[in-house]
């Protein structure tokens, strides 16, 4: 190797070593400077820990259903002679619905009256000639037996007629006519549905560890996907006198009042049953909680020179309702709880408060139409 390419490799060693110096101070001087400059601050939305009034609740499903409700049909066959009634309408007991056709039945009836009155007649006179002892105990036994078969029939006859005039058996709100005059009807067909709607039954399930918490007369609140807006108060009227063997649930009953007929029978509804007393707790929308497997945490505004910076603690969290949460301990009233924002903190990392959004923290939130 000749004195020249010694000269020309340890030129290009040389220049190579300068720039990976060059690059080394580079890297060196930007770290200091990021690290003279500190960590930036991250933008949160914060609150303070209030204490409510919570109301605790056992929620469930249920169904609406009427005190009475009956789909009313005929016992007997027939066609239909007159309809007393509208679809929709309100009616009272005993109220005429539907007569059918039965100039046939009364016939027969008015024929088993005349058989009556005869026996009657034959049993008058043969009462009085065994008196005179013409005929013997045995005919005038005979006559009696007569007299009240001939009165058996034209009983039974009359109870065929009544049967084909159909009444309320209680007041309440039709539904929709199912047949029309002239039509041929058979036993047992459906004419109207008649519910009592004022005032409204809803049953539903709840485990048997309640049993203890429930009374007759507790106060219930429900709501209905239908009306989403609307809020219905009632009490508890009965509990069943046993447990489901398969689910190891116990039916309850409600009594709600329904004076506008806005509850249907069959309606879904949800059900909340107030427990105990209301107490003062701590409460934060779900959205501040950190949920791990190790435990809950809560993010804090520590204060120190001016200076807003994140505290993690742990906290132990309760009931629910809707978007917010009961916190049992690791906080105090008034602390200022980092709301949003959350998963870009660690502890010690700077904050800066921006307040004019806020996660959601309704205890009774509604669905929304978009």
């Amino acid at each position: 190797m000749t004195k020249r390419m010694l000269i020309m490799i340890a030129a290009v060693v040389i220049l190579i070593g300068g720039i990976l110096g060059f690059k080394f101070m580079m890297a060196m001087g930007t770290k200091k400077f990021l690290s003279s400059m500190g960590e930036p601050p991250q933008t949160v939305s914060t609150m303070q820990a209030p204490r409510q009034e919570w109301q605790q609740t056992m929620d469930a499903v249920g169904t609406l259903r009427a005190i009475n409700g009956a789909d009313l049909s005929s016992e007997v066959a027939g066609i239909v002679d007159t309809l007393s009634f509208d679809s929709g309408s309100d009616v009272t007991k005993n109220e005429v619905l539907v007569h059918l056709r039965d100039e046939d039945d009364v016939a027969r009836l008015h024929a088993l009256q005349a058989t009556t009155k005869l026996a009657e007649i034959t049993l008058a006179r043969d009462e009085k000639l065994l008196a005179a002892q013409a005929v013997s105990q045995a005919t005038v036994d005979n006559d009696t037996a007569t007299l009240n078969n001939a009165k058996a029939q034209a009983d039974a006859q009359q109870a065929v007629i009544n049967k084909k005039t159909i009444r309320a058996p209680f007041s309440g709100h039709l539904g929709l006519r199912q047949i029309d005059i002239g039509q041929y009807v058979n036993p047992g067909a459906a004419i109207v549905t008649l519910q009592q709607l004022d005032p409204i039954y809803a049953d539903f399930n709840l485990p048997e560890q309640a049993l203890p918490q429930i009374a007759v007369g507790q106060k219930v609140e429900a709501h209905i996907d239908a009306l989403p807006d609307a809020m219905f108060e009632g009490t508890i009227s009965a509990i069943n006198a046993k447990t489901d063997e398969a689910t190891r649930n116990v039916q309850v009953r409600a009594t709600f009042k329904n004076v506008e007929h806005q509850l249907l029978p069959g309606m879904f509804t949800h059900l909340a049953v107030t427990v105990g007393e209301a107490q003062k707790k701590i409460t934060l929308p779900q959205s501040t909680i950190t949920y791990n497997p190790y435990g809950n945490t809560v993010f804090l505004v520590s204060k120190k020179d001016d200076k807003l910076t994140a505290q993690q603690v742990f906290v132990t969290v309760g009931a629910t309702r809707g978007d917010q949460v009961t916190v049992l301990s690791g906080i105090k009233e008034n602390d200022e709880i980092v709301t949003s924002g959350q998963l870009k903190l660690h502890n010690g990392t700077p904050l800066t408060v921006n307040n004019e959004i806020q996660p959601k923290n309704d205890a009774n939130p509604k669905p929304q139409d978009r």
